[in-house]
């Protein structure tokens, strides 16, 4: 635990990662945690509110220590794939000069880094999966309403971030009440899509995700399915959601995408996709050539989980990552897939970014 909190208070002033750090606090929970499961498991807890909520209760209830907050977007941030932690805005580990993603940026910051094992995020539009892609770690989306969420609008769902998927399962056991874990029987039947239909997915970041499936596909853990999935374009439906306010071509939009996945899910367990269409951007905000959450968003609306496994880099560094999305209330199978592709993944591939400490 000593050696987590210097690295924190050693890197974070670059990193900006952390609103708060609480190194007493820390260090005053590990004799009561260190007879329980998990034993003094240092993690940190997204934004202000997130020490209470209901998975850091749970993770502190079975002897996970938490170390801090996390940055989120700051006030009046018109979009949210940046973090301001407590000495500036956050950095991406890998490539200082673009965003890690948002809204967990210092979540899954602090992870890339090493310097926790995992963290919490929500997901309400991608903000657990957007940041996992962007900084090379797992990332799970629980099913909607699986988990307790202050979301009124149902849209976001509670998530974890963490250095491999071993770590989500560590999160799921603890939080999630008669968790149990599923092998999957491989290869496992897969759809593939490097757009859903409509997004504008950078012929790079859909080459990296493409090989990573071809990959996928050499192991024997997945076996592609004929056809992909078309869906409509949730973004107005999504934000007419968000806004309280459904008009009925809306609220169509939304259904049919619905008939669709559920078509999808009734022939294939998996759905494989890049996770954003786009590569981090810059610290000066993501133009408006795309959404970063355009591949993300509908299964938010859908509720299905989804996880987002690190598939590679372009050419100029970024990380990009494969989503993998199953049917609401899947998460241990989808789990249990992501176990299987992350092995094949990251055989042989860099796990943390140049100089990371922890």
């Amino acid at each position: 635990m000593r050696a987590v909190l210097a690295a924190i208070e050693r890197e974070d002033r670059t990193l900006c990662a952390f609103l708060d750090v609480w190194p007493e606090e820390a260090l005053d929970r590990l004799p009561a945690a260190s007879g329980l499961p998990l034993a003094g498991l240092p993690f940190a807890v997204k934004g202000p509110t997130g020490l209470r909520s209901y998975a850091a209760r749970r993770l502190i209830a079975a002897g996970g220590v938490p170390v801090g907050s996390t940055s989120v977007p700051g006030p009046g941030t018109y979009w949210q794939t940046w973090g301001l932690g407590a000495h500036g805005r956050t950095v991406n580990p890998w490539r200082p000069d673009r965003t890690p993603g948002g809204s967990s940026a210092g979540s899954a910051a602090a992870v890339a880094a090493g310097l926790v094992p995992l963290a919490t995020g929500s997901d309400g539009a991608g903000s657990v999966r957007v940041p996992a892609a962007w900084c090379g770690v797992f990332g799970l989306k629980t099913t909607n309403g699986l988990l307790p969420s202050p979301d009124r609008s149902g849209l976001a769902s509670a998530g974890v971030l963490a250095a491999s998927a071993d770590g989500a399962e560590t999160y799921l056991r603890c939080v999630l009440d008669g968790y149990a874990p599923v092998v999957p029987d491989l290869p496992l039947a897969a759809a593939y899509s490097p757009d859903l239909g409509f997004a504008d997915t950078e012929p790079e970041v859909a080459a990296v995700v493409r090989g990573a499936v071809r990959r996928l596909e050499a192991a024997g853990v997945v076996r592609l399915t004929g056809g992909g999935c078309e869906l409509l374009d949730p973004l107005d439906a999504w934000t007419a959601v968000r806004g309280g306010r459904v008009t009925p071509r809306e609220a169509e939009v939304r259904a049919e995408n619905d008939r669709r996945l559920g078509a999808l899910f009734a022939r294939t367990p998996l759905l494989l996709t890049p996770v954003t269409p786009n590569r981090p951007h810059g610290h000066e905000g993501p133009g408006e050539r795309t959404f970063s959450t355009a591949l993300t968003w509908a299964f938010n609306l859908g509720g299905q989980p989804a996880a987002s496994v690190p598939a590679g880099f372009t050419a100029d560094g970024c990380p990009v990552g494969l989503q993998l999305v199953a049917d609401r209330g899947q998460d241990a199978e989808l789990l249990g897939a992501a176990r299987a592709a992350e092995r094949v993944l990251s055989a042989g591939g860099d796990a943390r970014p140049p100089g990371a400490g922890g």
